[in-house]
């Protein structure tokens, strides 16, 4: 009985076998290729000239965005408010989960903005408790976006809540102070705020598949009137 030569204990897998394992390996969720994140599904912000900036036109509709203020309060929520409202007024609008948000929300301000409150859903949590309840709601499955307001989150706390958001296929949207800016983070997009007179200035600090520097948006009349707003 003859042996094999060596090196060939082993049938080679057919072109099609390596094909289909490649596919496979890129499919996986912790493998990001350049260009990417422009085709994957987004909403639109609601303002054309940040939609121009931002990676497939738009917010993400699933994964982990980072929003930085100056401090909280000087209009990053309003980034956020015109997609909002598109996402709790769709005929089949999921859950919209706001988790530790730093005041009450005013609901007759976002009712005037376009947000069906039926579909709001806030959650108090204490600083320990805000993480966890935030990644128990973005891999749920039940809402289409969840936001949460943190001081504080580890590199590796960043990276599960990432996961959790595609798991969930939502959008998930950290608050987290300024000072954050210096620290590591697996968010597919981070975006600094400062406050202008009539608007904010928006810097796209990270931006997967799409422009990075700053640009200046003017709120209208209805949106400066927006108070009351976390």
């Amino acid at each position: 009985m003859s042996a094999d030569p060596p090196g060939c204990g082993a049938t080679p897998d057919p072109p099609h076998g390596r094909a289909a394992r490649l596919e496979d390996l890129l499919a996986h969720p912790l493998l990001w290729r350049a260009g990417q994140a422009a085709r994957q599904p987004v909403w639109s912000s609601g303002f054309a000239r940040l939609d121009e900036r931002l990676p497939g036109g738009g917010w993400p509709r699933s994964g982990l965005i980072e929003v930085l203020p100056a401090r909280f309060g000087v209009g990053e929520f309003k980034l956020l408010l015109p997609a909002l409202a598109a996402l709790t007024t769709r005929p089949e609008a999921r859950w919209s989960a706001w988790v530790a948000p730093p005041l009450l929300p005013f609901t007759p301000a976002l009712a005037a903005a376009g947000l069906e409150l039926s579909r709001l859903l806030i959650v108090r949590a204490g600083e320990r408790e805000c993480l966890w309840a935030f990644e128990q709601a973005l891999g749920s499955g039940a809402c289409d976006s969840v936001l949460a307001w943190t001081r504080h989150a580890l590199p590796r706390q960043i990276r599960r809540l990432h996961l959790a958001a595609q798991r969930g296929s939502a959008l998930g949207v950290l608050f987290r102070p300024r000072a954050a800016i210096r620290e590591a983070s697996a968010a597919m997009l981070r975006v600094a705020v400062e406050p202008l007179e009539r608007g904010v200035r928006v810097t796209l600090l990270k931006s997967r598949g799409g422009a990075r520097g700053s640009l200046d948006l003017t709120w209208d009349a209805a949106y400066v009137g927006a108070r009351g707003c976390p």
